[in-house]
């Protein structure tokens, strides 16, 4: 008897084995499906937010989409014309290209899904957020700007 291969066994990324990171604001990014895991086809990844959080400041991606999905508590959304309070069940998409961002000026934490589509290396840039918090360090403007265009982010 052969072995069949499963493909979707080959993609399972159990909850155990997902690696999360805290940021300088104490909002935690968890990998639920990186684009290791998708074949680069997305990246999933929820996002805890404290309450009176500011998470990411309007700006555009040139290469991949994104889409939010709140799950938990109220998170003000921008879909590149206005704020929005998005509250659970609520959904964004927002183009390659499109203007965006995303804070917790609430008194309650929140949480939501952040799909990347294709699946755009998002980890490390989450990864280097984290350290760099944990760290203290404070970048110049400049720095930011090369850190930004290094992970395909403008503001």
């Amino acid at each position: 008897m052969t072995d069949i291969v499963n493909p979707a066994r080959e993609g399972l990324h159990l909850a155990a084995d997902a690696e999360q990171v805290t940021l300088s604001s104490g909002s935690v990014a968890r990998f639920v499906a990186p684009g290791t895991a998708t074949q680069g086809r997305f990246g999933l990844y929820e996002w805890r937010i404290l309450p009176r959080t500011g998470s990411a400041d309007t700006h555009f991606d040139k290469t991949f989409s994104e889409s939010f999905y709140v799950t938990a508590g109220t998170v003000s959304l921008y879909d590149g014309s206005r704020w929005v309070k998005a509250g659970p069940g609520d959904f964004l998409y927002v183009p390659e290209g499109g203007s965006h961002g995303f804070y917790n000026d609430t008194d309650d934490p929140a949480a939501m899904l952040i799909l990347f589509a294709p699946g755009a290396p998002r980890e490390a840039y989450f990864r280097e957020l984290a350290e760099i918090g944990a760290a203290g360090r404070t970048l110049t403007h400049a720095e930011w700007v090369e850190l930004w265009a290094r992970h395909d982010q403008y503001v």
